[in-house]
C-alpha cells in the first residue's frame, strides 16, 4: 500500500513539473514586454470576424457628401451632434462632394442630379408649428427671404429656382462629376422665433438640410438620392465669431481633464446622414397655395360683371369671384367650412378644421384663430369670417348721361317739370388705387365697357374744355363725389373717349 501511495505522488509531482514547463515556455516566448492587444486581435479568429464588417459598411456608403466652410463650436460634448455659429447675411460655401464608389448608381453618372437646401427648425415643438412660424416671420419682414443663394460666388450650380412661397428653400441642378459648390445666405436669426419675455433669452436652433435627387422615367426630378443635415444658430452680423470666440475661451480655462469629455472645433462642418424632409420636390414647385388647382376656377370670372353691378371691394370681378367672397354661415356643414376655406385661400387649414362647422369656425374669437394660425393667416382668417373688406381710399358716384327727347332737354338740365325727366341712377364705384388708370378699369366694369377701347378719360371743366385725367387730379378728387359721364368716339374711329361732367 506504501508503494502504491509513493507511485501517486512521483505521477502528480511529474505532471505539475510539465505544466509549470509549458508556462515558463509561453512565457519565454512572448517575453515580458512582447504581448499586446494587437498581437490578440491578429489571431486568425479575429481576422475572420473583423473581415466581415466592412461589407455591411459598404452597403451604407453615402453617395453624396456635404461640407460646409465653417467652424464648428468647440463646447459641444463628445456624443452630442456639432454645432455651427453662422452670422445673418454672409455667404457660406457648401462644397457638394461626389463620394461614389466605383459602380456606386451608376444611372446618374454623366448626368445632373438636383439638390434642394432647406433652413429648417431643429427642435420638434417649432417643426410642428413650422408653417405659422414662417408666416410670422414674413409678416414682420415683408419682401425678405429666410434663405438666399449666393449665384455670384457659387460654382457649377445651374437652373437656380426660389420659390415665392417657399422662403426657406432653394434649389439647383449639378453634375456631380464637376467641383460644385452653393454659397447660401440665411437672412433669420434664432432670436426672431423666441418668445420674448425677459430680454436675454437663447435663440432657437436651425437645421441646415441637403436633399438630393435624381430623374425618374419621365425626366423629373422626384427619386430621392441622399440627405444630410447639421445644426446651426444664426447671429446679427459678427455675432456668429464672437460666440465661437467666448466658447473657445471657456473651454480654455477648463482643466484637461474637462476638456476629454468636449469634441474638438473643426474648421468645417460635415452634413450627416438623415431622413429626407416631407415635401417632395413635386410639392415644393406646387405648394404655393395660389397655384392649388382649387383656386383656378375663381380666376375664370376675371371679365363677368357682378350681379349688382357695383364695383366695391367685394364685388369687383378681376380675379375675385362672388362665390370666394360669400360670408360663412353658421349653418355650414363640415364639407361646406372645408369648401368655404378652400375658395378663400386657406387650404393649408383644412385639415386643422377637418371636424368643424360653420358655427364652430365663427365662434373663435381673432385671439384664438392668431394663436391657431399664426399673425398672418389668423388675422386673415378673422377678417374673412367677419366679412371684413379692405376700406377704398376713395368713392365715386358716377351715372352715364342719356341723351333726352328734345321737348325734354330743359327739364333733364334741371330747370323744368323734374317728374317728366328720365331718372338719373348713379352707381358707386370704389378705388383701392389713385390713378387714373384705375378709374377707366372701374367704370369699364360697372357700365360693361370693353376696357381695351377706353383711350382717354377727360373731366369737362369751365367753359366746356376737355381736361384729361391724370393720376394727380385723381388723388385730388374729393371722396363721394359725383359725376355724369358720357362717351364719344375718338378721332381715328378705334376706341371711345369717357368725359366725366
Amino acid at each position: 500500500m506504501a508503494w502504491v501511495l509513493k507511485m501517486d505522488e512521483v505521477i502528480e509531482s511529474g505532471l505539475v513539473h510539465d505544466f509549470d514547463a509549458s508556462l515558463s515556455g509561453i512565457g519565454q516566448e512572448l517575453g515580458a514586454g512582447a504581448y499586446s492587444m494587437s498581437d490578440v486581435l491578429a489571431l486568425p479568429i479575429f481576422k475572420q470576424e473583423d473581415s466581415s464588417l466592412p461589407l455591411d459598411d459598404e452597403t451604407k456608403h453615402p453617395p453624396f457628401q456635404y461640407v460646409m466652410c465653417a467652424a464648428t463650436s468647440p463646447a459641444v460634448k463628445l456624443h452630442d451632434e456639432t454645432l455651427t455659429y453662422l452670422n445673418q447675411g454672409q455667404s457660406y460655401e457648401i462644397r457638394m462632394l461626389d463620394n461614389r464608389k466605383m459602380g456606386d448608381v451608376p444611372e446618374i453618372t454623366g448626368k445632373l442630379v438636383k439638390s434642394i437646401i432647406r433652413v429648417v427648425f431643429h427642435d420638434r415643438r417649432l417643426q410642428y408649428t413650422e408653417h405659422q412660424q414662417l408666416e410670422g416671420w414674413k409678416w414682420n419682414r415683408p419682401g425678405d427671404r429666410l434663405l438666399d443663394l449666393d449665384i455670384p460666388m457659387s460654382v457649377g450650380i445651374i437652373d437656380t429656382k426660389t420659390n415665392p412661397s417657399q422662403l426657406n428653400a432653394v434649389e439647383f441642378l449639378w453634375d456631380p462629376a464637376k467641383r460644385t459648390s452653393a454659397f447660401i445666405q440665411v437672412h433669420c436669426i434664432s432670436t426672431e422665433f423666441t418668445p420674448r419675455k425677459h430680454g436675454g433669452e437663447k435663440g432657437v436652433p436651425f437645421r441646415i438640410q441637403v436633399d438630393t435627387f435624381k430623374q425618374n422615367e419621365n425626366g423629373e426630378y422626384t427619386d430621392h438620392l441622399h440627405s444630410a443635415s447639421c445644426q446651426i444658430k444664426v447671429f446679427k452680423p459678427k455675432g456668429a465669431d464672437r460666440k465661437q470666440k467666448t466658447d473657445r475661451e471657456k473651454m480654455e480655462k477648463r482643466t484637461a481633464h474637462e476638456k476629454e469629455k468636449y469634441q474638438p472645433s473643426y474648421d468645417t462642418t460635415v452634413l450627416t446622414e438623415c431622413s429626407p424632409w416631407p415635401d417632395t420636390p413635386t410639392a415644393y414647385v406646387n405648394s404655393s397655395p395660389s397655384t392649388a388647382p382649387t383656386f383656378t376656377a375663381p380666376q375664370q370670372s376675371a371679365c363677368s360683371v357682378p350681379d349688382s353691378n357695383s364695383s366695391s371691394p367685394n364685388h369687383q370681378g378681376d380675379g375675385v369671384s362672388q362665390a370666394s367672397s360669400e360670408q360663412l354661415q353658421p349653418s355650414a356643414t363640415i364639407q361646406e367650412t372645408q369648401q368655404w376655406l378652400l375658395k378663400n385661400r386657406f387650404s393649408s387649414y383644412t385639415r386643422l378644421f377637418s371636424n368643424f362647422l360653420g358655427a364652430d369656425l365663427l365662434k373663435l374669437t381673432k385671439e384664438d384663430l392668431v394663436q391657431i394660425c399664426g399673425a398672418a393667416d389668423g388675422i386673415r382668417l378673422y377678417n374673412s369670417l367677419k366679412s371684413r373688406s379692405v376700406r377704398p381710399r376713395l368713392t365715386l358716384y358716377v351715372c352715364r348721361e342719356q341723351p333726352a327727347p328734345q321737348g325734354q332737354q330743359q327739364a333733364v338740365g334741371g330747370g323744368g317739370d323734374s317728374s317728366a325727366a328720365t331718372p338719373y341712377v348713379y352707381h358707386a364705384i370704389y378705388l383701392e388705387e389713385m390713378v387714373a388708370s384705375e378709374v377707366a378699369r372701374k367704370l369699364a366694369l360697372v357700365f360693361n365697357i370693353p376696357f381695351h377701347q377706353i383711350n382717354q378719360v377727360y373731366r369737362q371743366g369751365p367753359t366746356g374744355i376737355h381736361i384729361l385725367v391724370s393720376d394727380q387730379m385723381v388723388q385730388n378728387f374729393q371722396d363721394e363725389s359725383c359725376f355724369l359721364f358720357s362717351t364719344v368716339k375718338a378721332e381715328n374711329g378705334g376706341g371711345v373717349h369717357i368725359i366725366l361732367k
